[in-house]
């Protein structure tokens, strides 16, 4: 039986102190959840003081991206040491901002992957299509080559520890949602590739996280599909309140 696992992105929002305040309100309001995995996605600025004030909850924290390297001239970048010297368990990686703005490759992607999988990090690898792309009947052709290319070269064992959000790009902060029966459908053809990947035994243990305009109001519906196995949530995990709801879905 997968868990769920409920994550917040975060994006470029929020103060150190403003975070720092969040995480201690959440902390007090899903202690009590066992049943699903919590995670928040911080700006790389305030991920050592939330590190701190998450410790000993069942609220992790993720970096929201980081470069493959172990350390070097890369200015500006964070490398996979730096987080787990400070208590990081997550990356989110290949998020279609990543993609989009900052012009990140499948390659460049799986170079993240590997890295963070052999420094002890979980992945959690984002994938979606544009409307362009769902429109023309490209749905499946651009996960695909987006998994495939995510999840390059990866042993299985590898394979059994990267989380996969499916996101589709028209519905991240459009205010649009797949309908739960859509999503379903995606989902459910994404464990496909990656069964013909890796096996059923890896297909059927990934957690496919959907990642598109997931709030309070649709949150239940969506993760009751069979293939949903949590959510990765922006706008919605701003606010501590209304995080709360959408975890209390996954529990």
């Amino acid at each position: 039986m997968r868990r769920k696992v409920v994550a917040g992105n975060w994006k470029m929002n929020k103060t150190n102190e403003e975070g720092i305040e969040t995480i201690k309100e959440l902390r007090n309001l899903v202690g009590e959840y066992k049943n699903v995995d919590i995670v928040i996605g911080a700006p790389s600025i305030m991920l050592a003081d939330l590190a701190k004030v998450s410790a000993g909850s069942n609220v992790k924290i993720a970096a929201q991206n980081m470069y493959p390297k172990d350390s070097g001239a890369f200015t500006g970048e964070i490398s996979p040491v730096m987080l787990k010297s400070i208590g990081i368990e997550y990356v989110i990686l290949g998020h279609s901002e990543r993609r989009e703005y900052f012009h990140e490759s499948d390659e460049f992607i799986n170079q993240k992957v590997k890295s963070a999988l052999a420094h002890g990090l979980t992945p959690i690898l984002c994938i979606g299509e544009k409307l362009e792309e769902r429109e023309t009947g490209k749905t499946l052709e651009v996960n695909s080559k987006q998994i495939k290319g995510g999840m390059a070269g990866l042993s299985v064992e590898e394979a059994k520890k990267v989380i996969v959000a499916y996101e589709p790009v028209w519905a991240i902060g459009t205010g649009k949602t797949a309908t739960p029966e859509m999503a379903q459908a995606t989902h459910k053809e994404i464990r496909k590739v990656i069964e013909d990947m890796f096996g059923l035994e890896v297909s059927n243990g990934t957690i496919i996280q959907y990642g598109g305009s997931m709030n309070a109001a649709n949150a239940a519906e969506l993760m009751a599909q069979p293939d949903i196995d949590g959510g990765l949530v922006g706008g919605a995990s701003l606010d501590a309140k209304v995080f709360e709801v959408i975890i209390k879905a996954g529990n």
